[in-house]
């Protein structure tokens, strides 16, 4: 037979030829060839009939290992996509912005370390004048090496270039990168480098870098997930530090009302005090029963302006409820409100309705109340204040109302804004509420409630 030469060219000669398809699904995966069967000159029909069956069963297994591979290709993508997953939500949960600078820096460094499992990291700090990184914070090994330069100006360094381009290098040799400039590093045994960008929206926080002595690369998928990492980070160091400055400017609103208060109010009444004091002097001889009146008068601004003392102390000073029912401790306040107002203030209420009342819901309640009365003491001029408390299957009630001066909702000065928010933060985080009504010149009612729990 001519075809049992040159194919393909140059073949053997052969004798004998049986060929098979391995097919699965009439999808060919291969072939069997057999020649030059021994001691016969051809192949059987039985010979084929066999070879037929165990290209069969050749077809089961090869397609058998195939969708083996493929199902082991997917489970490890979905391992690593499951981790991937936890690493963000594992940051998405630490990076509470009204946490500190120092907990979300932290947290960040180690949950990154953990997931890339390398031996030592950093963070570098964008300073104000957004022109120099300084590290803050090191984890891991070597501590000494990396603190060798601390400090980078923005596109000096593997740190500083990072900084500059705004996006994540990596350096799988850095014996041979010029762009490190740390030897101390490179001599501590540490081969690998990644620096990625920490930043909030389009503006640069700083950068964040691991390290490690193996090997085995840092791979795209880990690259491109440290992306996603580092602008969380980013954003939540940003708005970490609004809510730190937002606090500091709310101390020194808080400084300059007192200042303001203080000024106006209790300092006036003194220098008013000091004048007539002074007039005083040139009647004790002229007219000594005038004399007599002006000291009085004087005795009487005194009393007044130490009066106004106690009740900025009494908005000051913090206070607790301690292991008191909460009626008994709202007396205690009132008791204090009395003697520094000189203003009838009443309670209403059962203590034996308030045994089981939580003592995080009745701290709640006091702070209410405290902030009401010193409100009341500040601003209201009122000659009355009435407490009462009562419960219902539901709710837990309080409502303080007073006979002062009243003023608008919509109107209301910052100083008073302040404390009304805070009533109002407190109670809600609590799954209560509180209704406020006042108007000028008709007094004030404040109704808040609470769950039963």
């Amino acid at each position: 037979d001519p075809r049992s030469v040159g194919f393909p060219k140059h073949h053997p000669p052969m004798r004998s030829f049986l060929g098979v398809p391995i097919l699965a699904a009439n999808y060919q995966l291969g072939q069997i060839y057999l020649t030059n069967k021994i001691g016969k000159d051809e192949f059987s029909a039985e010979d084929e009939q066999i070879i037929q069956m165990l290209a069969g069963y050749a077809a089961a297994a090869i397609h058998n290992a195939r969708l083996y591979g493929n199902l082991r290709e997917r489970d490890i993508a979905l391992t690593q996509r499951s981790e991937d997953l936890t690493l963000l939500n594992d940051i998405a949960a630490a990076l509470v912005p009204t946490q500190g600078l120092d907990d979300i820096v932290q947290k960040t460094l180690a949950l990154v370390m953990g997931y890339l499992n390398v031996e030592a990291g950093e963070i570098f700090l964008l300073d104000e004048d957004s022109q120099t990184l300084r590290l803050i914070l090191h984890r891991g090994e070597a501590a000494e090496a990396f603190w060798t330069r601390s400090r980078f100006k923005v596109g000096e360094g593997f740190v500083g270039i990072v900084a500059e381009k705004n996006e994540t290098l990596v350096s799988e040799n850095l014996s041979k990168d010029m762009r490190y400039v740390r030897s101390a590093v490179v001599e501590a045994g540490f081969r690998q480098l990644v620096c990625l960008p920490l930043t909030s929206g389009d503006k640069l926080i700083g950068v964040l870098g691991t390290a490690k002595r193996g090997d085995e690369p840092f791979d795209e998928r880990s690259i491109q997930l440290l992306t996603a990492v580092g602008n969380w980070a980013g954003l939540a160091i940003e708005n970490s530090r609004l809510h730190t400055d937002a606090r500091r400017l709310a101390v020194l609103e808080e400084r300059e009302r007192i200042g303001m208060d203080m000024h106006d109010g209790v300092i006036q009444s003194i220098f008013g005090v000091g004048l007539g004091l002074e007039n005083v002097h040139h009647l004790i001889d002229e007219d000594p029963r005038s004399a007599k009146e002006g000291v009085k008068v004087a005795i009487d601004g005194l009393n007044q302006a130490i009066r106004d003392l106690r009740t900025y102390i009494l908005d000051l000073r913090p206070r607790q409820m301690g292991d008191e029912n909460l009626l008994v401790a709202i007396r205690r306040l009132l008791t204090e409100y009395r003697m520094n107002t000189l203003s009838e203030a009443m309670l209403n209420g059962k203590e034996s309705d308030f045994t089981e009342l939580s003592k995080s819901q009745g701290l709640i309640f006091f702070h209410i109340c405290q902030e009401a009365l010193a409100n009341t003491a500040k601003h209201a001029e009122a000659k009355r204040v009435s407490v009462s408390l009562w419960t219902t299957p539901d709710r837990v009630l309080m409502e303080i109302e007073d006979n002062g001066k009243g003023f608008s909702l919509d109107k209301m000065s910052m100083t008073l804004g302040h404390g009304l928010s805070n009533m109002h933060t407190r109670i809600r985080k609590a799954g209560g509420e509180v209704e406020i009504d006042s108007a000028q010149g008709d007094g004030t009612n404040i109704l808040a409630w609470l769950p039963r729990e």
